[in-house]
């Protein structure tokens, strides 16, 4: 047996992202191929480290190759990753390959909580993350994180004051909590908070970054408009919980990003608070708040659903220690790395599918 190159590539043209629609030859996901006498190599590069489709990839192309030479051949395959982007060239965050604005109609439905998780289980996974707490007048990530009372380095940097992030379970912070004292109430008028964000985006020395998360404020308000304005945003997560009231709220949030003068996309609806399962019964859904909203709502608009998260004791207290709950064991590590892997999915469909991400012109 004597396997070359364009043999292999004929084989490979036969397997399909499943995600993307289209073959691993075309999208170029085939790299660093070796082929001769009966051994094949190749890396399969993946749109993110998060893909939670990886074996059933490298599966197909082993059963390719064998409907194609048989079994008779060595065979290594290397699964890697390079994150999708289509922002571009941009004076702005131009090491960003994807921001992700997390956003909520209303206030308590742990829309930070799923922010600070979320930016963990990437992380986690093997992307380079970044995480902005925008809520100017609620910073929770400090708590969150278990970095109260910690202050980022600023350093003089070609002539301009830069601010270092702090870094915290493999997620780079920022927040207003880092700047202020923590007993303080920040009462600021809209252009001050505006002010803050604008600081946080370009003044900031994030670095290389697959995913910069952004902590919105609840409802719609100018920090919202400030951020689509000021950077490309790749899309946006909208996360509420089951009952009719967090719903109506939601669905405004979710409106907003797709009014025509704005159009960023939106990644998909998460239900926090979904059920509540007792840490001695496991196997048990209680939906004290109701059932399906988050999906109902995704489906209303056509938009993807990215997942429940339930709610149990230990995230209360993961959020007050520290210690995010994605740290640990049990079923809500197992949800939030499964959002993880479907926000990550979501956003290498919609660079794949979708424009090159645009800063937003809003007349005032």
């Amino acid at each position: 047996m004597n396997i070359n190159k364009e043999q292999v590539l004929k084989a490979l043209s036969t397997v399909d992202d499943p995600d993307l629609k289209k073959d691993l030859v075309t999208l170029g996901m085939i790299q660093n191929l070796e082929a001769g006498g009966n051994k094949i190599s190749f890396s399969v590069v993946l749109t993110t480290p998060a893909c939670p489709l990886k074996e059933v990839i490298k599966n197909n192309c082993v059963e390719a190759l064998e409907k194609a030479f048989g079994k008779g051949f060595e065979l290594d395959i290397f699964m890697t990753s390079n994150v999708t982007s289509t922002r571009g060239d941009t004076p702005l965050l131009p090491q960003v390959k994807n921001i992700i604005a997390i956003a909520s109609g209303k206030g308590g439905v742990g829309k930070s909580t799923v922010s600070c998780n979320l930016a963990v289980a990437l992380a986690n996974l093997g992307a380079k993350v970044g995480l902005i707490d925008a809520d100017i007048a609620g910073p929770s990530v400090p708590i969150m994180f278990n970095v109260e009372g910690e202050q980022p380095a600023v350093k003089q940097v070609d002539g301009k004051n830069t601010i270092y992030p702090i870094e915290q379970y493999g997620v780079k912070l920022m927040s207003i909590g880092f700047l202020t004292p923590a007993d303080s109430a920040v009462v600021w008028r809209g252009p001050m908070a505006s002010s803050a964000l604008k600081q946080f985006i370009s003044d900031v020395a994030w670095g290389e970054l697959d995913y910069l998360l952004i902590d919105l404020p609840p409802g719609t308000s100018d920090i919202h408009l400030t951020m689509v304005q000021t950077i490309p945003v790749t899309g946006a997560v909208i996360v509420t919980t089951p009952q009719k009231v967090a719903i109506a709220d939601a669905t405004k949030g979710l409106t907003m990003f797709r009014q025509p003068q704005i159009n960023v996309p939106v990644l998909g609806v998460v239900e926090n608070m979904a059920y509540f399962t007792p840490d001695e019964l496991p196997e048990n859904k209680y939906y004290i708040f109701g059932k399906e909203g988050g999906q109902k709502l995704s489906e209303k608009f056509n938009v993807p659903f990215l997942g429940e998260i339930p709610i149990v004791q230990s995230i209360r207290e993961s959020g007050d220690t520290g210690y995010p709950a994605v740290l640990k064991d049990g079923i809500t590590r197992e949800a939030f790395s499964k959002l993880a892997e479907s926000v990550a999915r979501q956003v290498a469909i919609r660079n794949s599918e979708k424009s090159k991400t645009e800063v937003v012109h809003v007349n005032s």
